[in-house]
């Protein structure tokens, strides 16, 4: 778990390309540093597998802190892969209505795909350190889990952060310069949502709803040693 916290993909790649701000880091990496302390204070910097008959606190914090991760990373990838490789023009995720490209909220079928694929990622590398690092996997409940359960919340994660976006995010056409853009001007359309968040605002908010859902989940169908 502690190899798995530092050498997992950067949280501020989410929400589109280019340099970032220390506010996108926290809100996007927050979470999951919050938790990686928790467990270090709780249970030491060594990797424990995730067991929750034996190691409740433990298993629960690992798998939310996965789900924090595999938030963000299937946000990015929806985001960076989903605009530039579908062909389809995107649907807005509350109304299934076509939209502009770059609308919050919006979704494509490649997006989707992505956001799993994301998740997906992030769960492979903590079940490759899971394997490298723990010594009792024998005698723990099963790993592969961590695959199944991380690729389900990057598809998860993405859909929150639709919803959100969707609804409580503004979106507008400026006919001035021809974009969308996330704030109401003279010259805008409006497309969706209200001024009530920003981007950053929303990834933190669905980073925290997936890092409670996940464990939760997972306690109940997370198969028994």
């Amino acid at each position: 778990f502690y190899f798995f916290s530092r050498f997992s993909p950067p949280s501020y790649w989410v929400g589109g390309s280019g340099q970032r701000n220390w506010v996108q880091v926290f809100c996007n990496g927050g979470v999951p540093t919050e938790l990686a302390v928790l467990y270090m204070i709780e249970n030491g910097p060594g990797e424990i597998p995730i067991d929750f008959s034996k190691q409740y606190t433990a298993s629960w914090m690992c798998l939310s802190l996965l789900g924090a991760l595999a938030c963000s990373a299937g946000d990015t990838w929806a985001s960076e892969i989903g605009s530039v490789m579908s062909k389809s023009k995107p649907r807005l995720i509350t109304t299934w209505e076509k939209v502009p490209v770059g609308t919050n909220g919006a979704i494509t079928l490649v997006g989707l795909l992505s956001s799993l694929l994301g998740g997906m990622a992030v769960g492979i590398a903590y079940f490759i350190t899971q394997l490298i690092f723990v010594t009792d996997l024998e005698i723990s409940a099963p790993q592969w889990p961590i695959i199944v359960f991380g690729a389900a919340a990057g598809l998860l994660g993405s859909v929150v952060d639709s919803y959100l976006g969707a609804t409580m995010q503004y979106s507008g056409f400026d006919q001035n310069i021809g974009m969308v853009v996330n704030h109401q001007t003279k010259d805008s359309k409006h497309i969706s949502g209200k001024p009530i968040l920003d981007n950053n605002t929303v990834n933190l908010f669905s980073s925290v709803i997936i890092a409670l859902v996940l464990p939760s989940v997972a306690w109940c169908f997370w198969p028994r040693g």
